[in-house]
């Protein structure tokens, strides 16, 4: 009788052990494949990204970085909203009145990842919650131990693993560049551009005169002027409306 009920006992802890592993399996295997493709979380335990955003909201607000928040006083409305989403190290303490306080999700260059480094305390300790975006140049995401920001962005990773830290894959590049050339019938690399974090989170631009500077740059300029022409599109077809500053497309 021992025997036989010892026999049972350690089939019951195999049975429970097998059913954890399982849903550990689903519940990993449904996070990497249900996720918004085309960004995947850089984990602090591995060099290689795995899992695919898990953002989803259904009224978002995307806050520009510009000078011409100030005054609007949307603050109170843009937090209302489900999502609200930064880019790069756009501030909110000291303008909440004009741009809200919450941050859900905040879309990073590659250029502006020292000023995450710099201020990590207020990206990864106040604003734990959010998730980031990084974008970059291949030679600086590159992960075989050779892309600057992707080391930089491991690290971060390490130091706080519980934070969001995603980065947007080639194949997500590509297909911006895509919707770049479907839109203005340009080629965007032959064009000697780089797409700007405002294309990336759909959002106007800075300065008019930043605008004809960037678009007439032979190399290393943001199409600005050729960007906003696609925004005004988008805003036609009833895809997009710009609250504040009030524009008309």
């Amino acid at each position: 009788m021992k025997s036989l009920r010892f026999h049972w006992i350690c089939l019951l802890l195999l049975s429970v052990c097998l059913l954890l592993w399982y849903s550990h399996v689903m519940r990993t295997g449904l996070a990497m494949k249900t996720g918004v493709r085309g960004y995947t979380r850089v984990h602090p335990n591995t060099r290689s990204s795995s899992y695919l955003l898990d953002f989803r909201c259904g009224r978002c607000a995307v806050v520009s970085s510009s000078g011409q928040m100030l005054g609007g006083g949307r603050g109170q409305e843009i937090d209302q909203q489900d999502c609200v989403i930064r880019m790069n190290a756009a501030p909110t303490v000291g303008y909440v009145a004009d741009v809200g306080n919450r941050t859900s999700l905040r879309v990073v260059s590659h250029t502006s990842v020292p000023h995450l480094l710099r201020q990590q305390g207020y990206f990864f300790r106040r604003e734990a919650e959010t998730r980031y975006i990084i974008w970059g140049p291949e030679k600086n995401m590159r992960q075989d131990g050779k892309g600057k920001t992707f080391n930089a962005l491991v690290m971060l990773a390490k130091k706080y693993p519980h934070t969001h830290i995603y980065t947007v894959t080639r194949e997500k590049v590509q297909y911006c560049d895509g919707v770049f050339q479907n839109e203005t019938g340009k080629n965007r690399m032959k064009s000697g551009a780089f797409l700007s974090t405002g294309f990336f989170t759909m959002i106007l631009a800075l300065e008019c005169r930043m605008y004809r500077a960037h678009e007439h740059a032979k190399k290393g300029g943001h199409r600005f002027i050729t960007e906003k022409l696609i925004y005004s599109r988008w805003a036609s077809q009833g895809k997009l409306r710009f609250v504040y500053p009030p524009w008309s497309p």
